[in-house]
C-alpha cells in the first residue's frame, strides 16, 4: 500500500471529509448517489480513490472497501449487481452450484451468472466478470428444483458429458418432490427442457 493510500480520513478537508464520513464500509455506490452529497463530486471521487476510501468498479460505480487484517475486503456480489442494475430483482450464482443436485456434474466454473430483467452481456465490475442474462422469470433464491431445471436448460454450455447428465437426471426424478419439480419446470424450463421432462414423466 502506498503512503498516500494509507492516509486516514483525518487528512481530508472540508467537503471531501464530509463525503468520506457518509460512506458505509462494504457498500457500493453509483456516482449519482454520491453527487447528492458533494458540490464537486468528480474531484472528491478522485481524492477518495487516491486515499483508498473508494474503489472504482466500473464507469459510475464505486465501492467503499471494508478493511480487514488481510487488506480491503472485496464487495459482495449482490451489492455490486444491485448497484450496477439499479434494481433488486436478480439472482446471482455460479454454474458450479449445479454439482449440488447430484446429477454427476463435477466441474468448477470461474464465472458468475446474473439472471435479471434489464441487462444482457458479460461485464467486468472491479476484478470480477459477471455474465448478465435477461430472463422472464427466476426465483429469489436457489433451490434444488431450480438448479435441476437450469442445468438442463444450459446443458450444451457445460463441460460435462451430456448423455451421462441426462441419464442421471432421469434416474434422479424419484428423489424430488414431483409437484415442486413440475412447478419449477413450468416456471423456469425452456421449451426443450419442458418437452424432455414431459417425455420422461409419460414414459
Amino acid at each position: 500500500m502506498s503512503a498516500t493510500a494509507s492516509l486516514s480520513t483525518s487528512s481530508l478537508r472540508g467537503a471531501t471529509a464530509h463525503l468520506a464520513d457518509k460512506l458505509r464500509a462494504g457498500h457500493v455506490y453509483r456516482r449519482e448517489d454520491l453527487a447528492r452529497l458533494s458540490n464537486s463530486v468528480d474531484r472528491h471521487l478522485r481524492e477518495l480513490i487516491s486515499l483508498g476510501k473508494l474503489q472504482k468498479l466500473a464507469q459510475g460505480l464505486y465501492h467503499a472497501p471494508k478493511p480487514s487484517n488481510f487488506g480491503p475486503l472485496p464487495p459482495a456480489d449482490d451489492q455490486v449487481v444491485k448497484g450496477f442494475l439499479r434494481d433488486k430483482e436478480f439472482l446471482v450464482f455460479s454454474p458450479s452450484s449445479y454439482n449440488a443436485v447430484g446429477l454427476g456434474t463435477t466441474q468448477l466454473y470461474n464465472r458468475t451468472l446474473v439472471y435479471n430483467h434489464k441487462r444482457h452481456g458479460v461485464f467486468r465490475l472491479g476484478n470480477r466478470q459477471f455474465d448478465f442474462r435477461v430472463k422472464p422469470r427466476f426465483p429469489k433464491k436457489l433451490s434444488r428444483e431450480f438448479l435441476y431445471v437450469d442445468l438442463l436448460n444450459n446443458l450444451d454450455e457445460l463441460a460435462e458429458d451430456r448423455d451421462v447428465v441426462l441419464s442421471q437426471a432421469r434416474s434422479k426424478l424419484p428423489s424430488f418432490d414431483m409437484a415442486r419439480l413440475q412447478e419449477a419446470v413450468e416456471s423456469y424450463g425452456n421449451m426443450a427442457t419442458r418437452k424432455r421432462f414431459r417425455e420422461w414423466i409419460d414414459g
